[in-house]
Parts: structure tokens; C-alpha cells; sequence
């Protein structure tokens, strides 16, 4: 055995005290916010500025937020933005319904700068809603409904099968 398998088993033991105690904080001080119903890029904004804020948001439903435009439109979109970049290298595109979203809320902040970079941390996305916030009361966003809009849209996750993306167990 080797000195540094020591060590990396230590900080595999630090990095894993660490994600438990940030997902029971998630679940004990974030605010829910459920995106059953709410348009991509405003619920995405707004989310952005409670994040600067210094909140700390759990959104859940992501895979039933809307994208306006015509299906065909905005599926030809993402497949030409798929093909812009190397597997290997990069730039890397996000299919899952859940990084989808988490990467909307991304390009509203300023992910280089500090600030940007803490608010990011402060956000965590889920498909569907975990069993730990199942009895914590949701909030929505009035102002991104989609019943303010008066075109066709597409939710996340019949893009993401569009793009690729093959939930888990089918």
C-alpha cells in the first residue's frame, strides 16, 4: 500500500462528510421551487437573482418546464448546437432534462466572477421530486407561467428525448 492511497482515501472519506452535509442543508434551508408549468429562460432569470441574492434554490419538476417555439424549430436548434464541439475535448452539451435547466440558470450568471461562481454552488436541479422534499411545501414563479403565452412550446424533457437523451429503465 501505497503513502498516497492513504491519502486519497482521506480525502474521498472529507469530499463524501462534505456532499451529505450540503445535501442535508439543501433540504433543511432551500427554497422549492417547482418548475411544473414555468417557462425556461424567465424561471431561469429569476432563479438567477435569488441565487445572487445568497438563496439557496432546489428546483424540482425540471423535466416539465417549458421552451417557447415551435417543436421542429427548437429541435433543429439543439441538434445544430450538439454538433459544435469535440466528444473528447469539448465543449460538452447537457441532454438530461435536470442539466438542461442547470445550465439555463448558468449562462444568467456571471459563472466566472466569485459571486457567480458561490450563487451556482447554492443551486441544485431535480427530475422529478426526491423523496427528502416530497413533504416540503413548493413554490412557483407567477410571473413565468406558461399560460402567458400564446405560441406553441415544448417542455424539457420531450427535447431532451429529441436530442438523445433515454431516461433510465426503458
Amino acid at each position: 500500500m501505497s503513502v498516497n492511497s492513504g491519502v486519497d482515501k482521506e480525502k474521498s472519506e472529507r469530499h463524501q462528510r462534505e456532499n451529505n452535509r450540503v445535501k442535508t442543508m439543501v433540504v433543511e434551508t432551500a427554497v422549492v421551487i417547482d418548475a411544473r408549468g414555468l417557462i425556461l429562460g424567465r424561471m431561469a432569470s429569476i432563479v438567477a437573482k435569488r441565487l445572487l441574492q445568497g438563496e439557496t434554490i432546489v428546483v424540482v419538476n425540471a423535466e416539465k418546464a417549458a421552451i417557447s417555439g415551435r417543436r421542429l424549430s427548437k429541435v433543429k436548434e439543439a441538434r445544430a448546437f450538439l454538433e459544435i464541439g469535440h466528444p473528447g475535448k469539448g465543449p460538452f452539451h447537457p441532454r438530461r432534462p435536470d442539466q438542461i435547466v442547470r445550465r439555463a440558470v448558468r449562462g444568467m450568471l456571471p459563472r466566472k466572477k466569485p459571486k457567480g461562481q458561490q450563487a451556482y454552488k447554492r443551486l441544485r436541479v431535480f427530475f422529478g421530486i426526491p423523496e427528502e422534499l416530497k413533504n416540503k411545501e413548493a413554490q412557483t414563479i407567477p410571473a413565468a407561467n406558461v399560460e402567458k403565452l400564446k405560441c406553441p412550446y415544448i417542455t424539457v424533457e420531450e427535447l431532451a428525448r429529441e436530442i438523445g437523451w433515454k431516461p433510465a429503465g426503458e
